[in-house]
């Protein structure tokens, strides 16, 4: 079990112009999938200013084993072993000043949009996503729901569709993975997907 640490500011923002500690364990062991700043690359996701409680969950399934175990989820398994070798080399509170260094990292607004209806995939988030994710996919912490404005539409596409096929979601300690495993599979056809990911892509 990780412990929970309370970090001052020194933890997290640099001091002299110097990197802090946190931003120096990012650019070696995260970023180059997830970006120099952060916001995504071709391989991984946005990470800056996602609620550091959601990356420290997604960190800890990938290396139990909740997340990237299934042979259909070629990135998720890359970031498995990631994981393993990030939690094996770092403390408790190196992992939980990393966290909060990303979530205060000013986050991703250069999503490309895609294609789709805005107005029907704006009705459809509204009333399907909005009430965890957020009005405008901003996230909210007290639902445990991420942050989904700044992701591209491709990794949003891959996620839905894992969570649709039970390649995430399906593990019985993956409560909040469940729900949005029903959330996915509620999801009508295609169209309305890419609608919902055009309406997301949209947001600043």
């Amino acid at each position: 079990m990780w412990i929970s640490v309370l970090f001052t500011v020194a933890a997290v923002v640099s001091h002299a112009g110097e990197p802090s500690a946190a931003a120096v364990v990012f650019q070696s062991q995260c970023s180059s999938c997830h970006g120099a700043d952060a916001r995504g690359a071709e391989i991984g996701p946005s990470l800056a200013g996602q609620q550091a409680d959601y990356l420290s969950r997604q960190l800890q399934h990938f290396q139990s084993g909740l997340r990237g175990r299934d042979p259909r989820d070629a990135q998720g398994a890359m970031m498995a072993a990631t994981a393993q070798s990030v939690v094996a080399s770092l403390s408790d509170a190196q992992l939980q000043a990393l966290m909060a260094y990303l979530s205060e990292l000013s986050p991703s607004s250069s999503a490309v949009a895609t294609d789709g209806d805005l107005r029907r995939g704006a009705n459809y988030y509204n009333a399907s996503c909005g009430g965890c994710h957020g009005a405008q996919a901003q996230g909210n912490p007290l639902m445990h729901a991420p942050r989904l404005a700044g992701l591209s539409g491709a990794y949003l596409q891959r996620q839905f569709q894992h969570f649709a096929q039970g390649v995430r979601g399906t593990h019985k300690e993956d409560r909040l993975g469940r729900q949005m495993k029903m959330m996915a599979t509620s999801l009508p056809d295609a169209k309305t997907l890419a609608d919902v990911i055009a309406f997301i892509t949209a947001q600043p």
